[in-house]
């Protein structure tokens, strides 16, 4: 029998530059530290920890909980790309929601280095060279550009020759991320930027700008995933469930649709978001409060669709409608989301449910959703996950 499951705490630690961090053993200990104050709870009541990260050793997972306590609990390592904190997350909830566990602790940490993403191995295949093979069928190669911006600048071309789509739109989400960010503490970029200080900005990858990509940064986040059972027996908040959760992977048509928005998981968001839907028993039209992937500005654009937020071809009307942010029908990215509050890899995910948990309970601050009851968490991962998340209050 499934029981409900509960976010009871939630920590993250403010996010910094490569080479301005902490070790990952201290920002992740600092993290689940934070969580377990937040929940009120002793790590030695902790049963399972499934711990995150794309960048870093085997076993890198304890090295940071063990900065907590050793308790010799199962630890669980885990590396799903940019879905990694959000993955932990899932099987957290999914080990609690089962009955395996009672109370389980999701952490996620990167300490990432500067520059674009690359592999770690150059001796054998690359998990992703499957992608990179259909995006230089569908679009060649270019040598300067990091492969990340070529597949998400790609998909946001594909999306104008759609679309008509103009390219601002696309600069306007970065505006509204600067303003978010404004707001919160723990992003890495809090200065404000102008429409045309975003399309002045050197080109990375047309239509990108280097202010519509997202910065390597270094950070962790926790969550602490109960049963209600648990929660009522130790007194502890229930005022957060984990209403709904999809996780997704690709499938064919990631391959074979002959698209670039296809190629950077747009199926796999749609597939997410209908499971996460369906179990919470909602639509996309109810929820208040939204923070999904936006590594490149045109993902998020892509993403308002996927999830359902605005109909197929409607982003460009979603955003100049200003419907993305404070007074308008869903306010996306709160923290500034991953352009502004940073995208340390297996952070990320958790640092989002954060997010979502502190609105819901009223808890934001200046960036406080007013009357936020229903929250959603979007992550995505190229090669392949997709993870998305339906709190309630």
């Amino acid at each position: 029998m499934k029981r409900n499951v509960h976010v009871v705490g939630v920590g993250m630690i403010p996010f910094t530059k490569p080479g301005a961090s902490e070790p990952y053993t201290v920002m992740g200990a600092r993290a689940t530290t934070a969580a377990l104050k937040d929940a009120g709870v002793e790590y030695r009541l902790v049963q399972q920890a499934y711990v995150g990260y794309v960048y870093g050793d085997s076993t890198a997972g304890q090295a940071a909980v063990y900065g907590v306590g050793l308790t010799g609990i199962p630890v669980f390592n885990l590396n799903n790309n940019c879905a990694t904190g959000s993955s932990a997350l899932f099987l957290a909830r999914q080990a609690v929601e089962c009955g395996a566990v009672e109370c389980a602790l999701a952490l996620g940490f990167e300490q990432m280095q500067p520059g674009a993403l690359k592999g770690a191995y150059d001796d054998r295949p690359s998990p992703v060279a499957r992608f990179a093979d259909t995006m230089i069928g569908l679009q060649g190669w270019d040598d300067k550009a990091p492969r990340a911006a070529q597949l998400f600048g790609g998909a946001g071309r594909a999306y104008i020759e759609q679309h008509g789509t103009r390219r601002d739109t696309f600069a306007r989400i970065s505006v509204k991320a600067r303003q978010h960010a404004a707001r919160n503490p723990f992003a890495v970029f809090r200065n404000t930027v102008t429409l045309d200080e975003v399309l002045a900005a050197p080109t990375v990858f047309d239509p990108l700008t280097r202010l519509q990509c997202c910065p390597p940064t270094c950070g962790a986040a926790a969550a602490v995933i109960v049963s209600a059972e648990y929660a009522r027996r130790h007194g502890l908040s229930r005022s957060i469930a984990i209403a709904g959760q999809g996780m997704s992977t690709d499938s064919g048509s990631s391959f074979e649709a002959g698209s670039m928005i296809a190629g950077v998981g747009f199926h796999m968001t749609e597939a997410a978001a209908r499971q996460a839907y369906r179990q919470a028993g909602i639509a996309a039209d109810e929820l208040d409060v939204v923070e999904l992937h936006d590594c490149f500005t045109p993902n998020e654009i892509l993403s308002y669709e996927a999830l359902g937020l605005c109909p197929q071809g409607g982003a460009e009307k979603f955003v100049r409608d200003g419907d993305n942010t404070y007074g308008g029908r869903v306010v996306t990215n709160p923290s500034g989301g991953l352009l502004s509050k940073g995208h340390p890899l297996g952070a990320t995910g958790l640092a989002q449910t954060a997010e979502i948990v502190w609105q819901l309970r009223g808890e934001a601050g200046e960036r406080q959703v007013e009357g936020a009851k229903l929250g959603l968490q979007h992550s995505i991962g190229i090669g392949g996950a997709c993870v998305v998340t339906v709190l309630a209050r």
